[in-house]
């Protein structure tokens, strides 16, 4: 069952609406609060957006390129401090123990019938200020959140309808995968 999950998730751009209830973020949450983290001190911050004029404030924050996203139903903003989490020397665990609660949420979305598609392209301190979020807080990634749409959406570049149309190709297992030592070439 979950391999089917991850196979089923996808970074789709072309978007439907779709009505995201109380509930459904109930349960995104209640999922991610489950992911492991060091001394399970759970450093990540969600904050689930679906009203229209706040979405309509975050959409001004996004890069070029990420025009698609303004059709999402909700946008997730995800963030944490290093403060929240351990420090093991120089190793700062905030934004891995984040991204693996981030993963639980996605998985759960695309369980749910919904992409949620993560993005970097936005100005992170603009963006922060229609969240909310402290300035001394990372934004880690805004994650796009919709219904995927069979129609691709014709505002894509001819890379990203090419990516619609078949999943991007994947790195072949031995080049990130090693077993006992990574070789001189691991990069």
């Amino acid at each position: 069952m979950l391999n089917e999950i991850v196979e089923k998730r996808r970074a789709y751009r072309s978007l439907s609406p779709v009505e995201i209830t109380l509930e459904d973020i109930r349960e995104l949450a209640e999922v991610s609060k489950l992911a492991p983290s060091c001394f399970n001190k759970q450093p990540w911050r969600f904050v689930f957006v679906r009203d229209p004029e706040v979405l309509e404030a975050l959409f001004k924050t996004l890069s070029r390129g990420n025009e698609w996203a303004t059709r999402a139903s909700m946008v997730i903003g995800v963030f944490s401090s290093p403060e929240l989490d351990c420090k093991v020397g120089k190793r700062e665990y905030y934004l891995f123990d984040t991204g693996m609660a981030t993963a639980f949420l996605i998985l759960k979305a695309t369980e749910m019938g919904l992409v949620a598609h993560p993005i970097a392209g936005y100005d992170e301190e603009a963006a922060k200020r229609v969240l909310g979020i402290p300035s001394d807080m990372t934004l880690i990634t805004l994650i796009i959140v919709g219904k995927h749409s069979s129609e691709v959406w014709e505002g894509l570049s001819e890379r990203q309808k090419k990516d619609e149309a078949k999943r991007p190709e994947r790195l072949p297992l031995e080049r990130f995968s090693f077993i006992d030592q990574c070789p001189k070439e691991c990069r």
